[in-house]
């Protein structure tokens, strides 16, 4: 049995591993932290993480990226297994992550869902290079939420980090063209955000080349599909070595 803390219990997320956890057989939830305690879970919930002292096989985090660096510091401290979900960190929260994995197991990934990870494959196994060679532009559009704060997605981020490291990095992303007056610079991938409603998370890649479109698209219809990501991290991050994990290790080691 796998023991979960839950950083960032009384969220969306939070609520929604809670339920996700309540028929397995192989995890449970032993503890939370959030901001406040509404007395209502199963489990302790600690205001302050430094005070919860319960035993545990895995930490979880979908909370803030101003609640990260505590948690880091308590994961690191207790040696405790980490899966970091939380984006919109800063490059100094992101050279923390990467010291933090020198001392415990770290999964960081900018989206939890099975989807999205065998979208990142196939862009960078065969969307990248193929397509840029062939002259065409690269455009990605991503939709959210209206509560969320952070703009582009992290996970916008990511596909077009696979799709740059595969071009040895020598593209730049755009995310406002308001200011500009000339013509789409070859070398560039545009980024653009989305806010609205209850959209729980909409990605395209748009390939555009001479007379033809190509668009690779992901759309999230529930939030489960992220908290079932993150448990299935948990349960195979809990007793690994030290060392940066992504989800793609999980993909593997459950094929």
């Amino acid at each position: 049995m796998v023991r979960i803390i839950m950083h960032g219990c009384n969220g969306k997320m939070g609520q929604v591993i809670r339920g996700l956890l309540e028929g397995d057989s192989e995890a449970k939830l032993v503890a939370g932290i959030d901001m406040t305690d509404d007395k209502k879970s199963p489990y302790p919930v600690y205001t302050d993480i430094r005070e919860c002292n319960v035993e545990a096989d895995c930490l979880v985090d979908f909370s803030t990226a101003a609640a990260v660096d505590k948690m880091l510091d308590y994961c690191v401290e207790r040696k405790l297994p980490c899966v970091l979900c939380t984006t919109g960190l800063s490059p100094e929260q992101l050279s923390k992550v990467d010291e933090a994995a020198k001392s415990i197991a770290l999964l960081r990934s900018a989206n939890m869902s099975l989807g999205i990870n065998l979208l990142l494959k196939l862009l960078k196994n065969a969307a990248g290079r193929t397509l840029a060679e062939a002259g065409f532009d690269m455009e990605i559009v991503e939709k959210h939420h209206n509560l969320k704060v952070d703009a582009p997605s992290g996970t916008a981020i990511a596909l077009a980090d696979v799709i740059n490291e595969e071009l040895d990095n020598t593209y730049s992303y755009i995310y406002d063209r308001s200011a500009r007056r000339e013509k789409r610079p070859e070398k560039e991938i545009g980024i653009s955000a989305v806010r609205g409603g209850t959209i729980v998370g909409d990605h395209d890649v748009i390939f555009a080349g001479p007379d033809e479109v190509i668009t690779f698209s992901h759309r999230a219809y529930s939030k489960a599909v992220f908290g079932k990501g993150a448990v299935q991290a948990a349960k195979f991050l809990a007793g690994k070595p030290a060392g940066r994990y992504d989800m793609s290790d999980v993909i593997e080691a459950a094929l």
